[in-house]
């Protein structure tokens, strides 16, 4: 494959791979062997212009089971509260048909994005009891089934925090989700029960052996300690799972002499925190103007400490983000912009792909050594190029074949 660039960040042995060094890149022709790629040699053909080649993306947070509802809904605004009662109003309209299709069309979205792996939220509890999985969630699970031959396709279970404080609850939920293949995901907010609904996830995931994902402290308000306690639990338990905390915006919240030892205590403990900035931009911080505060976890702190830190899509076009869009790339571009990561972009492409993998206990794909079928070739000379936005990718497979022809 002649004349393209690898992140250096995507590469297990970048100085096993070759060969001229080009800003957070390595660039060259690609050598191909045994339908895997092996390394990069002097470009033949300095003129033709560049292309960069990526392990397929991660999503690790979205909600396929909401998506595409926003154009039926009036009166669309508010706070978090006011979306959770907005989308909630809506469910009249969720029959199989209506949720299997918005799904799948957020699936063939993602894929097209270039994803290999996703992770979905599908909301627990059915009208009658809490301890029944909703419809959605028999939709859904068909769906992870059709779709097994082009992408691995996670679904965490969303409980609250309330009902997961009762063990023997949240032992039949855990049961449920763990014979479905799930992960075992529940809302942390300012619930009285939070601590004992953390404390009983740990235990039944254990049991079960189930990753753990979180909602926790979606909001500004102060006072807000769901990742500070699941930080305590993993260290506890020596969870071995992965935990995976979404949101976590309250730590705008926490000076740095306070920030530092937590943000710590979360990388020993293993724990990976998604930044979702779409849905959070739009909700966080409102009043009766313009916000003065950004709805997000702190990024670079984060990172700074060590923390596996990811970017997620989060809602698509739904009563928490009226807009958004099914691409990692946009939501780490987006993140970029909000959170002040500066230049090369290089180093943030693990938080959507091998980083991404890891969190969700999967492992982790690089360039070098990878199958042909499990790598993107995107029209984009540069990083900066990639996250601006160049169109859909192409299966490196696939161009292959096209260049072959």
């Amino acid at each position: 494959m002649r004349n393209v660039k690898v992140p250096l960040s995507l590469l297990a042995r970048p100085e096993r791979f070759g060969d001229q060094r080009d800003q957070d890149c390595l660039s060259g022709d690609l050598v191909i062997r045994a339908g895997k790629a092996v390394g990069l040699t002097a470009a033949s053909e300095a003129e033709a212009p560049a292309r960069l080649v990526l392990p397929r993306l991660t999503e690790c947070h979205v909600h396929l089971d909401k998506c595409h509802t926003i154009s039926r809904m009036e009166g669309v605004g508010g706070d978090l509260i006011a979306a959770i009662e907005a989308q909630a109003a809506d469910r009249q309209n969720w029959t199989a048909d209506d949720i299997r299709a918005r799904a799948a069309r957020g699936l063939d979205e993602l894929i097209s994005a270039g994803c290999g792996a996703i992770r979905s939220h599908v909301d627990w509890g059915a009208e009658i009891s809490p301890l029944a999985p909703a419809p959605s969630w028999k939709v859904l699970c068909e769906l992870v089934q059709e779709y097994q031959n082009k992408a691995t396709v996670q679904l965490a279970a969303l409980t609250g925090a309330d009902d997961m404080a009762d063990p023997e609850v949240a032992d039949v939920i855990a049961r449920q989700v763990a014979s479905a293949g799930g992960v075992l995901g529940v809302f942390i907010l300012d619930h009285l029960g939070r601590r004992e609904g953390i404390r009983n996830a740990f235990a039944v995931a254990e049991k079960y052996q189930l990753a753990l994902d979180f909602h926790v402290d979606e909001g500004l308000k102060p006072g807000l300690d769901g990742l500070d306690i699941i930080a305590d639990e993993a260290m506890r338990t020596g969870f071995q799972g992965p935990v995976l905390c979404g949101h976590a915006c309250s730590l705008m919240n926490i000076g740095t002499d306070a920030l530092k030892p937590l943000a710590e205590k979360l990388a020993r403990a293993g724990v990976a925190v998604a930044c979702l900035p779409s849905s959070n931009l739009y909700l966080q911080g409102r009043g009766d103007g313009t916000p003065d505060r950004r709805g997000l976890t702190r990024v670079r702190e984060l990172l700074d400490a060590g923390v596996r830190v990811l970017a997620g899509t989060d809602n698509v076009r739904d009563a928490f983000c009226p807009l958004g869009r099914h691409d990692p790339l946009h939501s780490l571009a987006l993140a970029a912009l909000a959170a002040h990561l500066d230049p090369p972009y290089g180093q943030f492409l693990p938080m959507i792909t091998t980083n991404a993998e890891h969190a969700l206990g999967l492992a982790p794909t690089y360039v070098d050594g990878a199958a042909i079928g499990d790598l993107l070739l995107f029209d984009a000379a540069t990083t900066p190029d990639l996250l601006a936005g160049g169109g859909a990718p192409l299966a490196l497979a696939d161009a292959i074949k096209g260049e072959l022809q």
